[in-house]
């Protein structure tokens, strides 16, 4: 052997001794593909390896807030007070300081957006008590979810022994957030974010912008783990969920996940059953999601609130497993628009004052129920849905990457984002999604009432002389109106006008609904409004994040 030879040898060698370690290091990696809208599983590997989840974590940590939220047993505007232990957390942080008040919606935006540490710390203290009290619940609710090889520690995934989930869990909790809360979903696709003290950005931006049709959901990385991501990306009627762990980079995973979609759009078949998953079988008391809010803590409790534990008493004696379709009036077809409209403005119809006695509040929940349970006559057969109509739509154009981020436990964005100050906080898709908005069913935060969803449809009125109740007309100073956006389609255009209309009804519950065409779309639009009152709607609906413009005659 020649000299030369020789120290090529010892050369290649000593790199081996080098890199060696570094591959040692690499995270394990995990795939898989998922039809979500039947929950099939069309690709796999290493799907049900328990690996470091990071911060997929935090869908768990969310999901349980939505499901305190949607229980009543807190809101959006619950006013949560940062612990030490929250505070301490390292990045990706939203900078949060201990003893510091911040509202939950606040918390949600930075946790799901930024994927901030501190944020979900702070979630998990406020509704468990502490790290190991969230950390039960986290368990409890995932093994009601079918997660079958997932142990939680913690609220935001960093690195804790036991702490450990798969990709097959991991998409589960995917599909559960997609179909179980789709209010909130669209919190998952937003670029970027007001969090109270911070305008945040996504961590999964450049994901949504390169992919057509991607909508969410996750990003995670730690050293242990690598890069993960759990993905949801929907087309035409299909909507598929893809999940990988141990990603070398963000490119690379991102390429991978791009690429495990594809297989699944090309796998899955075009038409379908929708099959959404069952919600997990717990009762509120059993998941112990409990956050302050229901001992009463002061503190946690904005100032005029009427008592949290009246609304989740009303809630829990009344909730309906589901919302049935309003029945006809005698003698109408099933579909007319009348009778729908009087189902909703009934549904609309404030509960008794906070300053009523609780028992009262309660023995009107218990008639209610009452006369659901009485016969009815039966109603026409239910119609077969479009898988295509419960899908979330996501526009084929990437928006602009709007903000940079400058920490290092997740995804690090392109240099030269810096924000336009022109530009909103909240950036949308071509067609809107609904905000997270409350609606039917939430405590009202201006009267401190608790607006009761419709349990079932009205039972057939004997026949009797008929109140007729008109809307306020367009004239007497009544030309003014609201305009909440432009949609392309019609139906569009009115669910977002009914959407609105269940959130701020003081204000627009005496407005026309209207939608007038245009050359570009639908526009939505409440009418017969006085000036003081157009602006007065307005100002609420900024208030709650949602688009709107003062129209006049």
């Amino acid at each position: 052997m020649t000299t030369l030879a020789r120290w090529v040898r010892y050369g290649l060698f000593a790199l081996s001794l080098i890199f060696l370690p570094l591959a040692a290091l690499a995270a394990p990696f995990a795939a898989m593909v998922m039809d979500a809208r039947t929950g099939e599983v069309l690709y796999s590997q290493n799907a049900d390896t328990r690996l470091h989840p990071a911060s997929l974590t935090k869908m768990m940590t969310l999901y349980l807030t939505f499901d305190a939220i949607e229980r009543g047993q807190v809101s959006l505007d619950s006013v949560v007070t940062v612990t030490a232990h929250a505070a301490s957390q390292p990045p990706s942080r939203l900078g949060l300081r201990a003893g510091q008040k911040i509202q939950l919606r606040y918390l949600i935006r930075a946790a799901a957006v930024k994927s901030a540490n501190d944020a979900a710390a702070a979630i998990g203290d406020y509704l468990g008590g502490d790290e190991a009290g969230f950390a039960t619940k986290m368990n409890r609710m995932a093994k009601a979810l079918g997660m079958k090889n997932t142990t939680f520690r913690n609220a935001n995934g960093l690195t804790r022994e036991g702490h450990m989930s798969t990709a097959r869990d991991m998409t589960l909790l995917g599909r559960h957030l997609i179909y179980d809360f789709p209010q909130y979903y669209n919190l998952f696709s937003r670029r970027t974010a007001d969090a109270g003290i911070a305008k945040v950005s996504s961590t999964n931006r450049r994901f949504l912008d390169a992919y057509d049709g991607a909508d969410g959901i996750k990003t995670g990385y730690t050293v242990p783990a690598g890069f993960n991501l759990v993905a949801s990306a929907q087309r035409g009627n299909k909507r598929i969920i893809a999940t990988v762990f141990g990603g070398t980079s963000t490119a690379q995973r991102n390429a991978k996940v791009a690429e495990l979609l594809d297989l699944g759009f090309a796998r899955a078949p075009g038409k379908t059953t929708l099959d959404k998953p069952a919600p997990p079988a717990l009762m509120a008391d059993a998941t112990g999601v409990a956050g302050p809010e229901v001992t009463g803590a002061e503190d946690d409790t904005d100032e005029g609130d009427a008592p949290v534990a009246a609304a989740k008493t009303l809630r829990l004696a009344a909730a309906p497993p589901a919302s049935p379709r309003p029945m006809a009036r005698p003698g109408t077809a099933a579909h007319d628009s009348e009778a729908v409209e009087l189902a909703l403005a009934k549904a609309l119809e404030p509960a008794a004052p906070a300053t009523a006695p609780v028992a009262a509040a309660v023995a009107e929940v218990t008639d209610v129920v009452a006369q659901a349970a009485s016969p009815r006559p039966a109603a026409a057969p239910r119609e077969t849905v479009p898988v295509a109509a419960a899908g979330f739509v996501q526009a084929a154009t990437p928006q602009p990457e709007t903000l940079a981020m400058n920490d290092f436990s997740e995804d690090t964005p392109a240099e030269g984002d810096a924000p336009d100050p022109r530009e909103p906080i909240f950036v949308q898709t071509s067609t809107p999604q609904p905000e997270t908005l409350e609606m039917a069913g939430h405590k009202n935060p201006t009267d401190n009432t608790v607006i009761l969803a419709a349990l079932t449809p009205p039972a057939p009125a004997p026949q009797q002389e008929r109140e007729v109740v008109a809307r306020a007309s367009s004239s007497g100073g009544r030309n003014w109106g609201v305009n909440v956006g432009k949609f392309p389609s019609q139906y569009a255009a009115e669910r977002s006008l009914l959407k609105t209309a269940l959130m701020e009804s003081d204000t627009l519950g005496d407005a026309l609904r209207k939608v007038a065409r245009g050359k570009t779309g639908f526009e939505a639009n409440f009418v017969g409004m006085t000036k003081a009152g157009a602006e007065l709607a307005c100002a609420r609906l900024t208030a709650r994040a949602s688009d709107c413009t003062v129209i006049g005659p």
